[in-house]
């Protein structure tokens, strides 16, 4: 299996993907070259950086003189990196990843996926003692999760800006699920979650008037950088032949 597929703009067929193997390397840019990525724009550089393949993971090259580059995760619910101009070989994660370059005033993009991603087990493998405590507790059978699902979903449905929903909002979404959900009961599963996750500041310390948006904001971006939600868990808000236990 290759390293890394490079998928160019306006791509939808397998047979106009490059693909590379470890240690292989692929320039990209405005200049037309054998063995490289062509991006046609004049606000592209002749040679505007380079891709190199690295065993499970790759590096980009940044050889704009002015211009940072934003790799994506286009999974991650608005999770990225930045490389700097002039920056070589830096390492991108990402197993799924979107490269946008800024092109006078438009915003260009190319897909890389990196398909060798290695996941080891997490299995104790016979280690005696007592279980590492897990870092977050959630029960997503429990509707303070739902609460937590229904705010990052905007986020988790490939909206990385979107605004956070509205307590009105997030009431008229539980609903399907949760028939009985109100305001306060709303309100009450965000206290509570922020309490359970150990967010700070606490409503004795907040400022009056922000205390909910600003704790809405963090509950999901604790959630988000963790994966605490991810885009499979918004079932749960789905109507249900039941109610979520309480």
């Amino acid at each position: 299996m290759y390293s890394v597929i490079i998928v160019p703009p306006a791509c939808a067929l397998p047979d106009g993907q490059i693909r590379i193997g470890s240690g292989e390397r692929l320039t990209f840019g405005r200049q037309e070259a054998p063995d490289s990525l062509t991006i046609t724009h004049e606000g592209v550089p002749r040679v505007a950086g380079e891709i190199a393949a690295q065993g499970t993971f790759w590096l980009l090259s940044n050889h704009s003189e002015n211009q940072t580059y934003v790799v994506e995760n286009p999974e991650g619910a608005g999770e990225h990196i930045k490389v700097a101009p002039g920056r070589v070989d830096a390492p991108v994660p990402f197993e799924f990843s979107r490269v946008v370059l800024p092109a006078a005033g438009d915003l260009l993009t190319f897909d890389v996926w990196a398909p060798r991603h290695v996941v080891r087990s997490v299995a104790r493998r016979g280690l005696p003692g007592t279980l590492t405590a897990p870092a977050f507790t959630l029960d997503r059978t429990k509707r303070y999760f739902a609460v937590l699902a229904a705010l990052c979903e905007p986020r988790l449905r490939g909206e990385p800006h979107a605004p956070l929903p509205a307590v009105e909002q997030l009431v008229e979404r539980l609903r399907p699920a949760w028939p009985t959900v109100s305001r306060s009961a709303v309100y009450w599963n965000i206290d509570y979650l922020a309490l359970k996750l150990r967010l700070r500041p606490g409503p004795e310390t907040a400022e009056p008037g922000r205390r909910v948006n600003g704790k809405k904001e963090t509950l999901v971006s604790l959630a988000l950088r963790f994966d605490l939600v991810h885009e499979d868990d918004l079932v749960v808000l789905a109507p249900a032949g039941s109610e979520l236990c309480r």
